[in-house]
């Protein structure tokens, strides 16, 4: 009986030593949050639209989704005086109730899809939201790419003898300074670009961090990338490493091409000087996509 009124008086005693710590977080103003990579296979009749729209949240909480009132895609030809010499528009809408994810909307009165055949390196493509009373606005070019040349395992490792080496070859395109954004699924992504090996064909070593398994089959992808989004896609890897997705909020807020333009009478002007507080998260982007796919063999 002594010892258990003993035991009785130490679980009572470290009880009342829990403190509850109440963290006053501070208040944050939401922001829209736009993943809008749109990836072109031109053996596709139609661009596979998805966008998806969130709603930053408080710290530790997940991005949400969140419906816009409008989203429209315009696209064509600009002129030296920056008008369209041609015209054509995607309106979108809501996949599913709830989602935030908007396409092509079936119900309009013309097919709404975009034809690969309209993605040329010459064309630029505007993205149009209105979003709680307010106005955003994205422009994009084009951007095409290489197919990639091969796709191997290799038996190097880098820092743990887990890890699994990926050898990515592919070819650059000689007339132009290219841009490159490789996607090696899960949200793991690497961006290269063609200083130093203009026109030459180029190998590199990929390290996944997580045992592969005998069997598995992986998936890399070359996308296009204009140099805006080769920069964004580059900095915001160093500070999400992988984490949540690059369209998820980084540690620090990077700031993508969609811009808050409500009331604003020159939409040309984009940097926001006088308004640094007004902008959305994430990116809009229609790039070119080659794709291979490699069994995992030991």
């Amino acid at each position: 009986m002594k010892n258990l009124m003993a035991y009785m008086l130490i679980v009572l005693f470290l009880g009342s030593c829990e403190d509850v710590v109440d963290v006053d977080l501070p208040e944050v103003e939401t922001r829209l949050v736009v993943d809008g990579l749109l990836r072109v296979d031109k053996s596709e009749e139609f661009v596979d639209v998805r966008i998806t729209m969130r709603e930053t949240s408080v710290f530790f909480d997940e991005n949400q989704p969140t419906q816009v009132e409008s989203a429209v895609i315009v696209y064509g030809v600009l002129n030296d005086n920056g008008l369209f010499e041609s015209l054509a528009f995607s309106n979108l809408t809501e996949e599913s109730p709830g989602t935030g994810v908007y396409v092509p909307d079936p119900d309009f009165t013309t097919d709404q899809r975009i034809r690969t055949a309209a993605a040329e390196p010459d064309v630029t493509f505007i993205l149009q939201v209105t979003h709680k009373g307010k106005q955003y606005f994205a422009q994009t070019k084009y951007a095409p790419t290489v197919p990639l040349d091969n796709l191997e395992q290799g038996n190097d490792t880098l820092f743990d003898e887990e890890e699994t080496e990926i050898i990515v070859t592919f070819t650059d395109d000689g007339d132009n300074d290219n841009f490159y954004v490789f996607d090696f699924m899960n949200s793991e992504f690497q961006t290269v670009e063609d200083e130093f090996f203009q026109g030459q064909q180029f190998e590199f070593s990929y390290f996944y961090d997580e045992n592969l398994e005998v069997g598995q089959d992986i998936t890399v992808s070359i996308l296009g990338a204009t140099e805006d989004f080769y920069n964004y896609m580059d900095l915001i890897l160093e500070q999400t490493e992988n984490n949540g997705g690059v369209f998820q909020t980084p540690v620090a807020t990077v700031r993508g091409n969609v811009f808050d333009i409500t009331g604003l009478d020159n939409v040309t002007v984009l940097d926001n000087v006088e308004r640094p507080n007004d902008y959305a998260l994430g990116y809009f982007a229609v790039v070119q996509e080659f794709s291979r796919t490699l069994t995992i063999t030991e």
